[in-house]
């Protein structure tokens, strides 16, 4: 696979409004089935910040898929230029990220991000604000729940139910070990629902994350534990 080559691209000095204004436009270009071919390689892609929240430090980790070993990482710091507001926290880590992704000499086959796709308010968090400038094909793998509301979830691992918000389909509520906190999956680009489902657990080993967000989220947040809030 080629180097990276943005397929839209956005200035992100602009002020909150603009933001909401381009989250609106840019919801219309998520594309919610599947369009990726065969997947032998899968990044985890997690965000951190040094000097108390003045650096954005990004973490790209590749996989082999399907056995999971690791095969390159890369790390990006550019200074923090956005303010942090609820519901518009990508535009703090994209960039950074889209820096992180240019590193490589390979890009991946898809992306696991560590926040929402369209479990967002706008329909447009960090993976499909990510999917959509790259053109790669993401999954939202979230730790804690943005919007929406579900049923009850059974305690053993695997268990999922669907999440709405709005009367609207736009996640599920996943159990990957038995009585752990669930993670909150929606596509991000190019990747149906179910097959979001699908790959998370299958990168699913001893451990509540799926191992390339884990090993991202490891990477990224080598430097400082002062980590982001989870609304992406």
């Amino acid at each position: 696979m080629p180097p990276l080559v943005l397929q839209y691209v956005h200035p992100w000095n602009v002020s909150p409004a603009e933001a909401i204004a381009l989250q609106q436009r840019l919801r219309g270009e998520v594309i919610a089935r599947d369009e990726l071919g065969e997947v032998r390689r899968i990044a985890g892609v997690d965000v951190g910040f040094e000097e108390q929240g003045r650096i954005t430090r990004a973490a790209v980790v590749v996989l082999s898929f399907p056995d999971l070993t690791v095969e390159e990482h890369v790390l990006a710091r550019l200074p923090t230029e956005f303010p942090y507001v609820p519901g518009l926290l990508s535009f703090r880590e994209v960039p950074a990220v889209l820096e992180a992704l240019g590193q490589l000499p390979r890009l991946p086959d898809l992306l696991l991000c560590d926040g929402q796709g369209i479990a967002h308010p706008r329909r447009l968090g960090i993976a499909s604000h990510l999917g959509v400038l790259s053109g790669l094909p993401t999954i939202g793998v979230a730790k804690s729940r943005l919007v929406g509301i579900h049923v009850p979830l059974a305690e053993e691992k695997g268990a999922a139910v669907e999440l709405y918000d709005r009367g609207e389909l736009v996640g599920k509520v996943l159990r990957t070990r038995d009585r752990v906190r669930p993670l909150y999956v929606s596509l991000g680009h190019r990747v149906s629902l179910e097959t979001s489902l699908h790959y998370v657990m299958r990168c699913v080993t001893r451990y509540r994350l799926p191992e390339p967000t884990r090993q991202a989220d490891k990477l990224a947040s080598a430097v400082s534990r002062a980590k982001k809030p989870r609304d992406v």
